[in-house]
């Protein structure tokens, strides 16, 4: 049978997961700052010869981002009409963004030391967030992440505007796990556009995760989660052997084994947490960690290599890059605190009149016909009999 009622609907907030959301964002922090060259003018592994055996691996937050995505996604959803979801995602997603780029665009406008604004159009497509989808440069390299997760939304969007329930996240998985498998062996721009194979398996683990949580460790959403495993471990070789082609890497291909063993860990935990393993963990710092972790995110690259390059000769590297660091995390809070939450609540306003204005002429059965005056209609009169009517036979 489908399980089609929640458990006790007081659940602890899930605290962990934040704090393991700011440690995928640091992660590849550092991944950017100490396993890439592009701050240093010479080569980081010499710079970092015992940080970067880690942080070459950085990368690998966005996989654990992906995860985590799925299941708070499926949460945040669960009993949400599409106006509300649209509203809620609209507003998570764009004002850091938006302030995001106006930082970033801001800074290597005046110090174009490691990146420059190509063209003003660029950064105008990038303020949609489809640059990804038209061909367009990211302002900050980081950004390509983003259209991910949009195509994620608009895709569950689908399930969101059918109501989500047990029967049809298990189906929206199904499909996707099929759609990826032929996508990968098809091929096809299109259809890898949507279904994204390298990192579907993530967000589809993430829905699993959440029934889980949600109905317990039944067999579906256990399948689930065991097949999605299986195709991350795969696709993660992929990814690795992309970055062994990449300039920063040509000369020291990473090993592929590291990889597939964080993503173990992060499946892990990520069960643990499901099961409920976490729940007493409720120290408040990691919720303020979790409002962290997205402006640090979207900030850090850009900002921070500028930052790096210019005092690379000045400061010791370790030194350098904590410092830079702890200045992206002090930076971020000032952002969300400062700007992100009162342009999230305007946006959020916007978008909910937006929404009411839609359902309310969606919903007018009649036409309206302002400032047309129909002249009245003459109902003929029947004549007396015999009385000369003008009927002639």
């Amino acid at each position: 049978m489908t399980p089609s009622a929640p458990p006790p609907a007081k659940r602890p907030r899930l605290a962990v997961l934040d704090g393991l959301r700011l440690v995928a964002a640091v992660s590849v922090v550092f991944c950017h700052y100490t396993a890439s060259n592009d701050a240093w003018d010479q080569n980081a592994k010499q710079l970092f010869p015992f940080l970067h055996q880690f942080s070459q691996y950085g990368w690998l937050g966005v996989e654990v981002f992906f995860l985590i995505s799925g299941f708070v996604i499926c949460m945040t959803a669960w009993n949400k009409s599409l106006g509300d979801f649209v509203v809620s995602r609209v507003a998570r997603l764009y004002p850091a963004y938006w302030i995001a780029i106006a930082l970033a665009v801001t800074v290597i406008s005046i110090w174009p030391s490691v990146r420059y604004v190509r063209s003003w159009t660029d950064v105008a497509v990038n303020l949609t967030m489809l640059q990804e989808g038209l061909g367009v440069k990211n302002v900050d390299g980081v950004y390509w992440t983003l259209f991910i997760e949009l195509k994620f939304y608009l895709l569950f969007a689908i399930v969101v505007g059918f109501g989500v329930t047990y029967r049809r996240c298990v189906l929206f998985c199904g499909l996707w796990t099929v759609a990826s498998l032929a996508a990968t062996v098809a091929g096809g721009d299109l259809l890898v556009m949507w279904a994204e194979p390298l990192y579907s398996p993530y967000f589809i683990a993430g829905i699993a995760l959440y029934l889980i949580y949600r109905f317990g460790p039944t067999a579906v959403p256990v399948g689930i989660l065991g097949l999605s495993f299986i195709l991350a471990e795969l696709t993660v070789t992929r990814r690795v052997a992309r970055l062994t082609f990449d300039t920063t890497n040509e000369h020291h291909p990473i090993a592929t084994w590291p990889a597939q063993a964080i993503v173990a860990v992060a499946f892990c935990f990520m069960t643990l947490l499901a099961l409920g393993a976490f729940n007493r963990i409720q120290w408040r710092w990691l919720t303020t960690a979790g409002t962290l972790t997205y402006p640090l995110y979207l900030l850090h690259q850009d900002i921070g290599l500028t930052v790096l390059h210019a005092l690379r000769d000045d400061v010791p590297p370790y030194v350098l890059v904590f410092g830079t660091l702890l200045a992206m995390l002090l930076l971020a809070w000032l952002v969300h605190r400062l700007l992100e939450r009162p342009l999230a609540r305007l946006v959020e306003r916007v978008m909910r009149n937006g929404m009411a204005d839609l359902r309310r002429h969606s919903t007018d059965p009649v036409p309206r016909r302002d400032h047309v005056t129909m002249p009245p209609v003459a109902v003929p009169q029947p004549e007396p009999v015999g009385s000369g009517s003008s009927l002639r036979s």
